[in-house]
């Protein structure tokens, strides 16, 4: 169970992974060994997956986005994880409907992208068909979760007690 005090930690580390212990202790009001004790059992218990660098794709050549949705013959038998090998492939989802998977990728421009298309999806044996939407515009891009009750199923004391 995450308590209130892990949710403000875990909404802090989201918006910044390289803030200092201290500096989370000063925002929740405990001490810092408590702060470095909360977030190794938060990561033990694989809440916090892992920390990461969000960098501005365009700055690196990666300027276009895409979302790409795969048909195959049969799902689960091994091509999420030949999909999730591309390094372009940023994002695998298993989906319900027509399709069988959901890719987002980053390339750095329209023949990239058919280069990918051509050169790495296309020849995965199971594959059938892609279907294909380019981002004209990204408005909000995030991995942050909306930790704030209600949003998610963040049980705390708080919310229990509200249940009751």
């Amino acid at each position: 169970m995450i308590d209130e005090i892990d949710r403000q930690i875990l909404e802090i580390v989201q918006q910044d992974a390289r803030i200092a212990n201290a500096e989370i202790a000063r925002q929740v009001g405990l001490a810092p060994s408590a702060v470095l004790e909360r977030l190794r059992k938060l990561e033990e218990r694989g809440v916090i997956r892992e920390y990461a660098t969000t960098i501005d794709s365009g700055s690196v050549g990666c300027g276009l986005t895409a979302f790409v949705f795969v048909k195959t013959k049969e799902c689960l038998d091994g091509t999420d994880l030949e999909l999730a090998k591309i390094p372009e492939v940023l994002e695998v989802h298993d989906v319900a409907g027509d399709d069988s998977y959901l890719l987002k990728v980053k390339t750095k421009d329209p023949e990239a992208l058919g280069r990918l298309l051509r050169e790495k999806l296309k020849p995965i044996g199971n594959v059938l068909s892609t279907r294909t939407t380019i981002v004209l515009q990204t408005i909000k891009e995030t991995t942050a979760l909306p930790l704030d009750e209600g949003s998610c199923e963040v049980e705390t004391k708080k919310s229990r007690a509200k249940k009751s």
